[in-house]
């Protein structure tokens, strides 16, 4: 089905068409300084498309979620656990309910994970429920940096593969991308090449001004007319809108966001009862503690005797304050309730959350010495004791350099690369998928597919299959590959259990 929707005016008395099956198919990138527009833009493509397709707003500083009075859309508050909002992402795209995601009050990094976590739940739905769904991220180049900023390196990988999943390969889901960002250079150039239809705003700085013809394919010359575009004027280009560039005039909109840009108003003039307000402290501030002034340096001379005196022996003391505890004995017991836990053939279905606190109980019972694991600690022990190797295997640096493969992977994906991993370097089998689904904690055989697809498109590992229809998985940076295995084979492990109930 064709559906234009109206964009504003593209001349006098011509309306700007948007074709939103073309879009849906095609992408779109809107570039403009701060004040060109842009969220005008968005919010005007969302108006008017809300009644014909699903839509997701990544909303970076909340100003989309008066959406919901007005046109239904649900508001998801991004500060929860990571899991949570792909779980909640998940539902979404089941039941096709438009929504935005407000990451107001988190922090950049923050703010990065969760929307990873949440378009990582679209792009991982089933394909039952791969439906046209119109996801909005404003302030991309927050999402997907082109070069590292502040924020950690798993942050920013994190994320910046979230948004490359959403431009590269979101289509074939259903998954749509519009992205808007304020300066081209400090976006990603994989993420902005996807898109094929452009909407360009106002901008001044000579190195935007020179990728926004190359992307329009206008002449370099012509590029002096984007410092000129007036607020909510843009150029437009792309199957969608126009084959050729197009100046375009955005129209007015329903709701409004709840930032405002400044007006400027008269200053209230100044009496004796607003001096008394500024140099009287309030109710509140009389209870903040009173910052002291800092003491007086001491002078350089001073400081150069006291390095200069010999320091006393410490005393030693005559018994150690804190028991010796021997790490053998330690490590044994950590091992120990490793093996327990994994021993239990429900384990493999339960969250890390909650086999960390087993962990941590059974610890206690068995007296297990020094301070306990932290949980990213036990995530990683937990992942290398699923892959089951054993003590010949484990001291040998072809185990050692798949180790330091895991390490480039998600924290949740590292057990499931370990245990191939470790069927290539003992040369068993190929796990089936529904092993590989159990280890993952599904009972669906296709996510596992999908991960080795992952671990493949990683450059970790390559696929192939013998002529007796088997799969083979060879690790090249290992230089061994497993045994034929048949991928649709049961899993043993889980149908021991079964059977044991």
């Amino acid at each position: 089905m064709k559906v234009d929707i109206d964009m504003g005016a593209a001349s006098p008395g011509k309306p700007a068409m948007l074709d939103l099956e073309e879009l849906l198919a095609t992408r779109l990138l809107v570039q403009g300084n701060s004040g060109s527009g842009k969220s005008h833009l968005l919010r005007r493509l969302l108006e008017q498309s809300a009644p014909w397709v699903q839509q997701c707003v990544i909303d970076p500083e909340g100003d989309f979620v008066t959406l919901a009075d007005k046109f239904g859309h649900v508001v998801v508050d991004a500060q929860r656990t990571e899991s949570e909002l792909t779980r909640i992402a998940g539902r979404i795209r089941l039941h096709r309910v438009s929504v935005v995601l407000n990451l107001e009050g988190l922090d950049v990094e923050q703010q990065m994970r969760a929307a990873a976590a949440f378009l990582g739940g679209m792009f991982d739905a089933e394909r039952d429920h791969w439906y046209p769904v119109l996801v909005v991220v404003d302030e991309a180049q927050l999402f997907a940096p082109a070069v590292a900023g502040e924020v950690s390196d798993e942050a920013r990988k994190v994320s910046l593969g979230a948004m490359t999943n959403l431009m590269c390969r979101g289509r074939k889901r259903g998954l749509a991308g519009v992205i808007a960002t304020q300066r081209l250079a400090k976006l990603a150039k994989n993420v902005a090449a996807e898109a094929s239809n452009f909407l360009m705003g106002r901008t001044f700085l000579d190195i935007d001004m020179a990728r926004a013809p190359d992307l329009l394919g206008m002449d370099r010359r012509q590029a002096e007319m984007f410092r000129d575009l007036a607020r909510g004027h843009f150029v437009a280009l792309g199957p969608a809108i126009s084959r050729r560039p197009l100046p375009v005039t955005i129209g007015a909109v329903e709701t409004s966001a709840r930032s405002v840009s400044p007006k400027l108003m008269p200053l209230p003039e100044t009496t004796e009862d607003t001096l008394g307000l500024i140099f009287t402290p309030g109710p509140e501030e009389m209870r903040q503690p009173v910052r002291r002034p800092p003491p007086a340096p001491t002078p350089t001379a001073d400081i150069i005797a006291q390095l200069s005196r010999p320091q006393p022996a410490p005393e030693q003391p005559a018994e150690p304050v804190f028991a010796i505890i021997d790490e053998a004995e330690r490590a044994a017991g950590i091992d120990a309730v490793m093996r327990e836990i994994l021993e239990d053939p429900d384990a493999a279905f339960r969250t890390d959350a909650v086999l960390y606190q087993d962990f941590l109980v059974r610890c206690r019972i068995r007296r297990v010495a020094g301070e306990p694991l932290q949980l990213a600690a036990f995530r990683r022990k937990l992942a290398v004791a699923r892959a089951g190797v054993d003590r010949e295997t484990a001291g040998g640096e072809t185990w050692a350099t798949a180790l330091s493969l895991s390490e480039s992977l998600p924290e949740d994906l590292q057990g499931v690369f370990l245990v191939v991993a470790q069927a290539a370097v003992s040369g068993a089998p190929c796990p089936s998928d529904a092993t590989l689904a159990r280890t993952y904690g599904s009972h669906s055989p296709r996510r596992a597919r999908r991960l080795i697809t992952y671990f493949e498109e990683r450059n970790l590992l390559v696929v192939r299959t013998d002529f007796h229809g088997k799969r083979v998985l060879a690790f090249p940076d290992l230089s061994c590959e497993t045994a034929p295995g048949d991928p649709n084979a049961p899993d043993e492990a889980g149908a021991s259990s079964d059977a044991a109930e």
